[in-house]
């Protein structure tokens, strides 16, 4: 009995031990908070007239779109919609909308600069800055940068606390983070969690190598900094992927030294410009890589060649994949946009890719992204078709008229049905404009046929196709 005893308390007290040992090791953020806070701040906005359906500072809405129930979302319109008004009244029978909380934001500078997204202060015809004091000042809005969703604010202010800057590229998967902000209108609110990985790519923001974490983020923390272990700033907090409007432990930051990056240019020229190859690029998958007799998926693929722009002129060639630009091993196409966003315009660079299994070295002098992306509309279907193939589709000629729209020249069929068979199976869609099959231009509906009836069976060939304006790459497999 006397053992059983011994045995007992010698467990309790090891169980203890190493709870105490586990809970040691538990980061203790409140001096960091303590030392930071002060330099995070709560911002709203006024608005004469909002455009419609826009719902500034809420991250909710941003993608993907459709995931959230209709329900849900009229739920959360209603909530931005009470944070925003101040009631009726004032002259002239219209009353502008105040929105309140509407964000978060952080001073960069004890003179009153001042760092928030850009969809926070977007079309704001005021914004107010409320400090930790509880003072509410004016700012002006001395730039912003739509692509990175950064904005530079200004306020009237001295000896104010700031933040420190840290080293994103320093940050490692699985280190402890820390947001403060002010989720639906709660200033001052502490939020921790981890790195859960680096370089994400988002809907919309292909010029930003997103920080995921899984840091509690929700509408109102928008604009507010993401602090590593050192109390250093390594992120603005600016999205939220979510299938309910709330957080499901998917945030993301956009990271500080392309924040900084920005913040330069519109301190110094009022507004930032981003660096331009002129190509429109995909992923390249496994039946992609197969077809294109790469060892493993890796790299860009080039699905487009914009016009006299600087890929050209170097050049580049559809099919092409890039795999390093200026020395930096590119994995994923979405690694490509952000190293040259952030390259200054008229640099030289160079990239690397293969080109027909062949590794070619290429130079090029960096573009300046162009103010509005290329916007094509989609083609009518003709009355005429071809009967279906053996890819169980159904094509036709394009028109002069269709070829004027979708801004193709030579060369090209459309989709006119979808059965069953391989370009099913691989996604292909009735609208679908087929460019290229491997390296073969398809200038008309008979060469397209010709072509098809010599495909292969059992191995992976690409097609080029363009959707809705857009190029991409589909592989299929004829079985």
């Amino acid at each position: 009995m006397r053992s059983r005893a011994i045995i007992w308390f010698f467990s309790l007290f090891l169980l203890s031990f190493f709870n105490l040992q586990a809970f040691a090791q538990l980061p203790d953020f409140t001096e960091m908070v303590k030392t930071n806070g002060g330099a995070v701040v709560n911002i709203s906005t006024t608005q004469k007239a909002p455009p419609a359906g826009a719902e500034n500072g809420a991250e909710m809405p941003a993608f993907p779109e459709g995931s959230m129930p209709p329900e849900l979302e009229e739920l959360f319109r209603r909530f931005n919609e009470q944070q925003q008004q101040q009631g009726q009244g004032g002259g002239g029978g219209y009353t502008p909308k105040e929105a309140r909380s509407l964000g978060s934001g952080f001073i960069i500078s004890s003179d009153g600069y001042v760092l928030t997204n850009y969809h926070v202060v977007k079309d704001a015809d005021e914004i107010v800055v409320k400090l930790s004091d509880r003072r509410e000042l004016n700012a002006k809005l001395i730039g912003s940068d739509a692509r990175t969703d950064v904005a530079v604010l200004k306020i009237e202010a001295h000896d104010l606390p700031v933040v420190t800057i840290g080293a994103p590229d320093k940050l490692q998967v699985g280190e402890w983070v820390l947001a403060i902000g002010s989720p639906f209108g709660f200033e001052q609110s502490v939020t921790a969690g981890i790195v859960s990985a680096k370089g994400r790519s988002l809907p919309g923001g292909n010029y930003v190598p997103f920080i995921q974490t899984d840091v509690a983020i929700n509408p109102g923390n928008s604009g507010g900094p993401l602090f590593n272990m050192d109390g250093k700033v390594v992120g603005i907090n600016s999205q939220i992927y979510s299938r309910t409007g709330g957080f499901m432990g998917l945030s993301f930051a956009i990271p500080m030294d392309v924040v900084m990056n920005i913040v330069e240019q519109i301190k110094l020229k009022g507004k930032a410009t981003h660096g331009w190859l002129g190509v429109q690029i995909q992923d390249v998958t496994r039946e992609l890589a197969e077809s294109f007799n790469m060892k493993k998926p890796q790299g860009a693929l080039v699905a487009k060649v914009i016009p006299a722009g600087p890929a050209e002129q170097a050049g580049v060639q559809i099919g092409d994949v890039i795999t390093e630009f200026n020395g930096q091993i590119i994995d994923h196409s979405a690694d490509l946009p952000p190293m040259v966003g952030i390259t200054p315009i008229n640099e030289s660079a160079t990239i690397k890719l293969i080109r027909q299994g062949e590794v070619r070295t290429l130079h090029f002098t960096v573009g300046a992204l162009p103010e509005e992306d290329d916007k094509l509309a989609l083609a009518k279907s003709p009355s005429t078709k071809s009967p279906v193939n053996q890819l169980g589709i159904s094509v036709s000629d394009l028109t002069s008229e269709q070829r004027q729209i979708l801004q193709i020249p030579r060369y090209g069929v459309l989709i006119q049905e979808v059965g069953k068979g391989a370009a099913r199976e691989a996604g292909m869609q009735r609208g679908d404009v087929i460019l290229r099959v491997q390296n073969n231009v398809v200038h008309d509906s008979s060469d397209f046929e010709r072509i098809v009836k010599k495909m292969p069976i059992g191995v992976s060939i690409s097609l080029l196709v363009q959707r809705q304006g857009n190029p991409v790459f589909i592989a299929l497999k004829l079985k």
